[in-house]
């Protein structure tokens, strides 16, 4: 049986949960990924561990095995820019092609108050996932790197 936890400002992981957690999506999210201490960051935003607008980590699981990550911050902002932005989502790389990836999306879409953007590099398969629940692609992204 699938199961499913929030983590958030008000139900903190513990240590090791969070530990593994940031484990799971450091591998799972494989070339898309970034380095533990990026990803550790985005988790501790959501939980609000410093000044921010907080968010959620939700994991589903089965039999005590992470099989899907994904963390969500909340912007602070609405309207010119979604309420949210989904950091990080990855599946378990063994059990990908079940549903799990969808499933993780529209749990996670429902907790979230506010429209929700995300960033996906165009060759990457779970943008087909993206769209297929309703997201778009209105704007090109440009970053200035300093």
């Amino acid at each position: 049986m699938i199961k499913t936890k929030i983590f958030d400002p008000l139900n903190k992981p513990t240590e090791a949960e969070k530990a593994e957690i940031v484990n799971f999506l450091f591998e799972h999210l494989q070339e898309y990924g970034d380095a533990k201490k990026d990803i550790l960051k985005a988790f501790d935003y959501a939980l609000e561990e410093f000044v921010s607008f907080g968010g959620f980590t939700m994991t589903i699981s089965e039999n005590d095995e992470i099989l899907g990550a994904t963390v969500i911050n909340k912007t602070g902002m609405g309207g010119y820019i979604p309420e949210n932005i989904l950091v990080y989502i990855a599946t378990h790389k063994g059990h990908r092609g079940k549903g799990l990836g969808k499933t993780l999306m529209q749990a996670a879409i429902g907790r979230a108050e506010g429209d929700i953007a995300l960033h996906v590099e165009a060759n990457n398969p779970a943008k087909k996932l993206y769209e297929k629940l309703g997201f778009t692609n209105p704007y090109l992204e440009m970053r200035l790197k300093k």
